[in-house]
């Protein structure tokens, strides 16, 4: 523990040196943010490159370590090449970096670089090879799963660190929470080569965040939150080396709560809204935060208490119970929601309304067509005019429609003798024809037929034998929108047994 602190201190004493310096380069060279008014909120040109001071201070401090001459050193110089493999990549995802700060690089191109390093940590053997769960039982998984595996996490885990740094300070203090979750996770693994990296970093983060923290006179840039992102994803991968559990991937996956939720949310709503999931925007959870009225200063302390509890739920998952994990990410699922919610994104709240129209319009739709359905039901029992017409009226009572017209042929006496004792229901008889209608109470039929400001649905009913019965006419206003009903239930087994009912119940048999 006292060489841990030694490393911490000296990494840290490092970058509070060597960052004034970097600064001043990156301002001699032109690595200048310069104030727009698209996402950038800060209002001086301030120098970037503060990976590179990072970087520095980290590399520097390990090149001290075999001079310790305890345990620590012994076992540095034992993993010397496997050491060398995880920072080669880190070098290039930084020197990567420095270039887009300088001339600025595309999605695509910052995806290609990152498959190329994760290439390279796959094969330095830091990598998602298999599974266990608590509950017992191990997974081995072929390279086919666990190269994809592998690439999709250092992927993912670099860019939500990037998709962060959007406030002073915010990118910096979440990866040293990050990776103080990896450091206590590898201590209590005993992975000393894991661990003696961690604190080394987190000395060389903190140092620099002097010159960070608002007001930020020098920014990460992409070459440190890029790279940052980088080593917190490698480093993460280490636990799956050594009692390879879902729990090694969940305790970073719940510790880089914060970065992932942004890179979640801003996924989402950018699809939503129609825009590239690959373009800036000002609508990170950092400026929500700034848009409800809090200070720069105020919006990353709040942040930090978030990836401070998102780091120590991480961390409960050490030596999990068997329901503790699942109540975890219950918990932290909630709070997720919750806090987007709170923050009131203008995608998820259309998102919601949608949703909630969708629902009742379903469930309306659900609810006409199960009637439909029983009235075809009813029909095909109907021994009587009397079931006939209440089966209909069941079903037009759904007020999908302003109203409704039976036409019958006049050798239908039985329902002609039935209608004429029956006043509730408008009916026409005369030499050719029985019409009933059936109303919704609110619209004058005679008026709506006879208008252009109605669509209408007719049902031609025949017999067995092809022979006209008559028709079924339904008619709804163009202004009352789209029906819930669905017309191929009134078109398919309605119609079919609307034509049954009638031709059984104006039979010669039936009549007599």
């Amino acid at each position: 523990m006292r060489t841990y602190l030694t490393l911490f201190t000296l990494s840290f004493i490092i970058s509070l040196l060597i960052t004034p310096v970097v600064r001043r380069k990156a301002i001699a060279w032109g690595a200048i943010a310069i104030p727009d008014n698209g996402r950038h909120i800060h209002l001086q040109p301030t120098p970037r490159l503060g990976g590179m001071a990072i970087y520095l201070a980290f590399v520097a401090t390990l090149l001290c370590v075999p001079f310790l001459g305890n345990l620590v050193s012994e076992s540095f110089r034992a993993n010397i090449p496997k050491l060398t493999a995880l920072l080669l990549p880190a070098t290039l995802i930084l020197c990567f970096g420095i270039y887009d700060d300088f001339r600025g690089a595309t999605a695509p191109v910052k995806l290609v670089f990152q498959a190329i390093a994760s290439v390279m940590v796959y094969f330095s053997g830091l990598r998602i090879d298999n599974l266990s769960s608590p509950f017992g039982g191990t997974w081995e998984l072929p390279i086919i799963l666990s190269f994809p595996l592998t690439a999709l996490w250092i992927i993912l885990i670099t860019n939500a660190f990037n998709l962060i740094d959007g406030i002073d300070g915010l990118a910096a203090g979440a990866s040293v929470f990050a990776l103080l979750s990896i450091l206590v996770f590898s201590v209590a693994q005993g992975n000393i080569e894991i661990s003696l990296i961690s604190i080394v970093l987190v000395g060389a983060v903190i140092g620099f965040l002097r010159y960070n923290f608002n007001p930020a006179t020098i920014f990460l840039g992409d070459s440190g939150s890029l790279f940052l992102g980088f080593m917190a994803a490698a480093l993460s991968l280490s636990g799956s080396q050594k009692g390879s559990t879902i729990i090694a991937i969940a305790i970073p996956l719940v510790s880089f709560g914060l970065p992932l939720t942004e890179a979640g949310v801003s996924l989402v709503r950018r699809f939503l809204s129609g825009q590239s999931v690959f373009s800036g925007d000002r609508g990170h959870i950092h400026h929500k935060l700034l848009q409800r009225g809090l200070t720069q200063r105020q919006a990353v302390i709040l942040l930090y208490a978030i990836c401070a509890l998102f780091s120590l739920f991480g961390l409960m998952l050490l030596n999990p119970e068997r329901d503790i994990g699942a109540l975890i990410f219950f918990i932290l699922g909630v709070v997720i929601i919750f806090g987007v919610q709170h923050l009131r994104y203008a995608e998820f709240s259309e998102l919601g309304s949608q949703i909630k129209r969708e629902v009742v319009r379903r469930r309306r739709s659900l609810a006409v067509n199960v009637r439909v359905r029983r009235t075809s039901d009813y029909l095909s029992d109907a021994k009587t005019p009397d079931q006939f017409f209440a089966a209909l009226d069941e079903m037009l009572a759904t007020n999908e429609f302003n109203c409704a017209t039976l036409e019958l042929n006049v050798n239908s006496t039985i329902f002609a003798s039935f209608l004429t004792h029956f006043p509730d229901y408008p009916t026409i008889i005369d030499s050719r024809k029985v019409i009933w209608v059936w109303e919704d109470g609110q619209t004058d039929p005679e008026e709506l037929i006879s208008s252009d400001r109605c669509w209408t649905l007719r049902l031609p009913l025949t017999d067995e034998h092809g022979k006209t019965l008559g028709s079924l006419t339904f008619y709804r206003c163009l202004s009352d929108g789209t029906p819930s009903i669905d017309i191929n239930n009134l078109c398919g087994n309605l119609h079919r047994e609307l034509s049954a009912a009638l031709a059984r119940l104006t039979s010669t048999e039936a009549i007599r």
